[in-house]
């Protein structure tokens, strides 16, 4: 997610690559990332936990081994925005500000939850502010995610929910496509034109809502004649038990996000 991040900034020249330090677990992958992005990319945390800014995108289980070395290195240089004090923008699933602010008391402490079509700028962040973040660092925050897509306030009690749908929604939406590319493969289509226009089609159909505001409802009415192929395909959609499958999975991904905290 920090790559997902950081990249389209960086590329576009939005972000200097000299400004950035990049963190990874192996040497292996710093020499990747060193390679392909001419980032300056250690194993080793200290030197990051200097900066003005710190985008931590750990595993949540690795998160207290990061606040140990956090808490052993005096943040340093320029704040961001103007602020007295350093950042800290968490992209962990369900880690609290609270938690957060406890591990991590020399910082503020922003709680971001993008998501992964900020690759292509497509993006949608939700943002929960810690205490005492000035309203420069917050407009410095937003600048930087709305590069990447749209960006929303949210009260952090509603974080889980926007995860599970925004987050975790395009591993479902891929689903999806690859599904419906099958069934095309599976009627008579060769497999690189069907996972063409499958992705086409959900690319299409999303701008269509959105751009004339349309419930999916409406939609699926406009698209679904009497007697015709459409209701024949919903049919079986609602015998399979999708829409019921696909509102499960929201939810057992916000569950999943709040037993993480």
């Amino acid at each position: 997610m920090a790559q997902a991040l950081l990249l389209p900034l960086i590329d576009s020249g939005q972000v200097a690559a000299a400004a950035v330090r990049a963190v990874v677990g192996t040497g292996a992958s710093a020499a990747r990332l060193a390679a392909q992005h001419g980032l300056a990319v250690a194993t080793d945390p200290t030197e990051a936990w200097q900066a003005p800014v710190v985008l931590l995108a750990v595993k949540p289980q690795l998160l207290a081994a990061a606040a140990e070395v956090a808490q052993g290195v005096t943040p340093g240089g320029a704040r961001a925005g103007g602020g007295e004090r350093p950042l800290l923008i968490s992209v962990l699933a369900g880690v609290t500000l609270a938690r957060l602010q406890a591990l991590f008391p020399a910082h503020r402490i922003v709680r971001a939850v993008p998501n992964t079509p900020a690759l292509v700028r497509q993006g949608l962040t939700g943002l929960a502010w810690g205490a005492g973040i000035p309203a420069e660092q917050q407009l410095w925050v937003r600048q930087l995610f709305a590069q990447v897509g749209e960006v929303l306030d949210l009260p952090e009690s509603q974080l889980d929910a926007f995860l599970a749908l925004t987050s975790s929604g395009p591993a479902y939406v891929a689903l999806v496509a690859e599904a419906l590319a099958d069934g095309a493969v599976a009627a008579g289509l060769p497999r690189a034109l069907a996972l063409r226009l499958a992705h086409r089609t959900l690319a299409g159909t999303a701008a269509l809502l959105q751009e004339q505001e349309l419930h999916p409802a409406q939609l699926k009415d406009m698209v679904a004649s009497p007697g015709g192929t459409t209701i024949a395909g919903l049919r079986q959609l609602e015998r399979a038990g999708l829409r019921s499958a696909l509102i499960e999975a929201v939810v057992a991904a916000a569950e999943r996000s709040r037993q993480l905290a």
